[in-house]
């Protein structure tokens, strides 16, 4: 009824509306900690009780996240594992993650399972958000049909929409804030009540015309970096081949003020979105009977970096007169991007396996992250200091990380592959430099 939406759009005004957030991880945490800052009373609902219980105390278990921003809404804000929560909540957002199977295919688990708690919990008057990254028509296809089924009326008695989470972990500069947000809703109504929702706490909101739309806009934001690092890691594999300075072409190509973004090569792609979004999008035409061939042929590329990493490294041994086998490796970094802690998708992890495999000692450091489970094991970050890097056949930059020393690095080592430039600006008097 149009009465349920007055209601709503009331409640959003005023600041009375109740939220719950499904999912506490890097991008559930930080929107709540938002909505919570805006007034919304906030709770958040995560299966992990370890998230639960620190977030209840207080602490923060997200990099980006400090503990004094939790502190400042701690009235507003806590956190639970017991989805009867969603029974008080006018709006629900959604952000769990969206992975991929071993084939390549989507797994909608968590959504499947998010959905199924809130048809079990939804009321008249509730607003229904997915902020996951998933391919076009997931929201109209799976949410919508399980909250149809309850016999509420979309658009009249319930509403739903999708919009795209865009946060940038370790971002200093963009922030939920100042990066516009896109929302589509599958009605209109629902389109009005989430731009509403979301302009309490974010500048610019960008209304499409449907969730499917909204959907296509995440993915063809991460297609479109995903495609060009192929790009550009094919050239750097060229560069190579035609001993040329990869970094220097880009450089120089970065100069013409129109017609050319600059991208950068490197060990492979991390995180959540840029490796797994594109196959999300090629999955979806499959079912059309469209081969996305660049989309795939860019995700071949990228996926083969760490073993062209490997091969470097293999190489730069073999010219000390060293093999991989036995030689002590230090990998520097293991988070997928600098000044994170992140380790999802990671090319070091990749790093690490391949060089494993060949029976090298690889070690680690990272200031961000003190372990790390890799297959059967847990790996613990080792403290940089000089007799580390001395005792290393091999440093190999994957993540460069703004509080490394890169000078200091260099200065006690007998020889770095550097898979960032992150050295361009070192002075070497004695150690040799390996760059992709």
């Amino acid at each position: 009824m149009e009465n349920a939406f007055a209601a709503l759009r009331e409640r959003i005004e005023r600041r009375t509306a109740k939220l719950a957030v499904i999912g506490l991880g890097y991008v559930g945490l930080p929107m709540a900690i938002e909505f919570a800052g805006a007034g919304f009373k906030v709770t958040g609902i995560d299966n992990d009780r370890k998230r639960v219980a620190l977030l209840n105390e207080g602490k923060t278990y997200i990099l980006d996240v400090e503990e004094s921003r939790i502190d400042a809404v701690a009235e507003k804000l806590s956190a639970t594992g017991d989805y009867s929560a969603l029974i008080n909540s006018d709006i629900v957002v959604i952000c769990v993650p969206t992975p991929l199977r071993k084939t390549k295919d989507p797994d909608l688990s968590y959504i499947l399972s998010a959905t199924s708690e809130i048809a079990r919990h939804v009321h008249k008057g509730q607003l229904v958000i997915l902020e996951s990254t998933t391919y076009p028509g997931t929201t109209e296809e799976i949410i919508l049909p399980e909250l149809r089924s309850t016999g509420l009326k979309i658009g009249f008695d319930f509403f739903l929409a999708f919009s795209p989470e865009r946060i940038d972990p370790g971002n200093p500069v963009y922030t939920i804030k100042n990066t516009p947000k896109i929302v589509g809703g599958v009605t209109s109504s629902c389109g009005d009540l989430t731009a509403l929702l979301y302009g309490a706490i974010v500048e610019n909101v960008v209304k499409v015309s449907s969730a499917r739309s909204a959907e296509m806009v995440k993915l063809l934001e991460n297609t479109f970096r995903a495609i060009n690092i192929g790009m550009v890691n094919e050239v750097a594999i060229m560069c190579d081949k035609l001993g040329i300075d990869t970094w220097e072409v880009i450089d120089a190509a970065a100069t013409k003020p129109f017609g050319f973004m600059p991208f950068y090569p490197g060990p492979g792609l991390g995180g959540h979105c840029i490796p797994i979004d594109p196959h999300y999008l090629s999955w979806k035409l499959k079912t059309l009977n469209y081969s996305a061939k660049f989309i795939e042929l860019a995700g071949e590329i990228n996926a083969g970096m760490p073993h062209y990493v490997v091969g470097k490294i293999t190489d730069a041994l073999n010219d000390a007169g060293k093999s991989v086998n036995g030689s002590r490796i230090l990998l520097l970094g293991v988070a997928y991007k600098k000044d994170s802690n992140d380790v999802r998708e990671s090319p070091a992890l990749d790093i690490w396996k391949l060089l494993i495999e060949k029976k090298g000692n690889v070690l680690y450091h990272d200031p961000y992250i003190a372990s790390v489970p890799v297959d059967s094991q847990v790996l613990e970050s080792r403290i940089l200091d000089a007799a580390l890097l001395q005792g290393m056949d091999c440093t190999v930059i994957v993540t460069d990380h703004s509080s490394f020393d890169w000078q200091y690095v260099v200065d006690h080592s007998q020889l770095i592959v550097d898979t960032r430039n992150a050295t361009r600006k070192v002075r070497s008097a004695h150690c040799r430099i390996v760059k992709l």
